[in-house]
């Protein structure tokens, strides 16, 4: 019966049409961004190029090449330390999410990131840029 059910609601899910979506559309990029900065801090270019939407992977088709450029433009990134998730923000109804992550690297030095996370057609989420900034002052809550 469970396995009839199951079923059914998969056909469903696929002849709707439509690419399936996200039940949590921010869980799901925060587990993509948590991936690759994992990836970066171990230097592990395959994890991270795997998380890298199709824009950076189109004009660096090379995992080694993505890697050293992303450490090179964002050097925090290969020594995070920790890390954690500050606000999200959804557009179009999470098509496109700028996910806020806050960064202390192993010299001491924090930095606020934004991910830019796109939903692809196939239903999965994918890292499309990063802007990164140091942060001066602790400004509170």
């Amino acid at each position: 019966m469970l396995l009839r059910f199951v079923s059914i609601v998969l056909a469903l899910a696929i002849l709707s049409g439509g690419p399936l979506r996200a039940e949590d559309p921010v869980a799901d990029a925060q587990e993509v961004v948590s991936r690759q900065i994992i990836a970066f801090s171990r230097g592990d270019a395959t994890g991270a190029f795997a998380e890298a939407g199709p824009n950076m992977r189109n004009s660096i088709s090379d995992e080694s090449r993505f890697l050293a450029m992303i450490l090179q433009r964002y050097p925090p990134l290969e020594a995070v330390r920790n890390y954690a998730f500050g606000r999200s923000k959804l557009v179009g109804g999470g098509e496109f999410i700028l996910q806020e992550v806050m960064l202390a690297d192993r010299g001491g030095s924090d930095w606020t990131a934004i991910f830019e996370i796109r939903l692809l057609d196939s239903g999965i989420y994918k890292v499309n840029g990063i802007r990164l900034r140091p942060n001066r002052a602790n400004r509170g809550i």
